[in-house]
């Protein structure tokens, strides 16, 4: 289940969304080439990257926000900054640029501490968005829980893309992240689950003063439960790829 787009892009330009989006994209191929130097990329992930232990014994916490900018690779990187296009816009253009900045890295951070408190002596580098990006999704999910989402659904070899409301996939994401943070051992790698699921209730609380500014419950029936501007028109037009049939 991949979500592809919205349907309530932004009605202003989201600058510090695209600002976020373009340092993740430069910082992670300003250190591309260790790649292939596991040694070197391993030195660097360590001075960089979140280290649980060392957060823990040796107070690096330098590294709660800079291990937010880091990628393990171009598809880590990739799906982070879909989920941070289709989730971020609309945030920022209800809680305005500064203060949606302001609540992308305190959602990082809170990801960080629930991943330090899940495995603190874990030796093992985290790098990722995903944390502040679960803190958005979080976001939305409050102000916005009834906007459509289109997704792009995988069963074996059947792939179809279909709208739902958005707290539905929000929902989802987050169970699977406390399954899977149950079901693993967070101080072997792996994905960082409790980052996951702490960033996106760091989300749900950080928005909820701007939700109560907003009316509460009545903010919901003012919207629709969704971002308060037109939706956009999406419509599926037919291949003009032609057929070729065998003879």
């Amino acid at each position: 289940m991949l979500p592809i787009r919205d349907h309530n892009p932004s009605g202003q330009t989201p600058y510090v969304t695209y600002v976020l989006m373009a340092m993740n994209i430069a910082i992670f191929l300003s250190y591309w080439p260790l790649f292939s130097d596991p040694r070197a990329l391993n030195l660097f992930f360590y001075e960089w990257a979140m280290v649980p232990v060392l957060v823990s014994q040796e107070g690096t916490w330098h590294t709660m926000v800079s291990s937010m900018f880091l990628h393990g690779g171009f598809l880590h990187l990739a799906g982070n900054m879909l989920f941070l296009w289709i989730f971020g816009d609309n945030m920022e253009e209800e809680m305005g640029h500064l203060g949606y900045l302001l609540f992308y890295l305190a959602s990082g951070l809170a990801a960080g501490l629930a991943h330090l408190a899940a495995a603190p002596m874990s030796q093992v580098p985290t790098v990722g968005a995903s944390g502040a990006i679960a803190g958005v999704m979080g976001g939305y999910l409050l102000l916005f829980p009834k906007a459509r989402v289109d997704i792009l659904i995988f069963i074996i070899f059947i792939i179809r893309i279909i709208t739902i409301p958005a707290w539905i996939m929000l929902v989802l994401w987050f169970t699977f992240q406390l399954f899977g943070g149950v079901g693993a051992d967070p101080d072997t790698g792996g994905v960082a689950y409790w980052a996951h699921a702490g960033g996106f209730v760091a989300g749900i609380a950080l928005s909820v003063p701007l939700f109560l500014r907003r009316g509460g419950p009545a903010f919901w029936n003012r919207t629709e439960g969704r971002p308060p501007h037109p939706e956009a028109k999406y419509r599926y037009a037919r291949s003009n790829i032609p057929k070729v049939t065998r003879k």
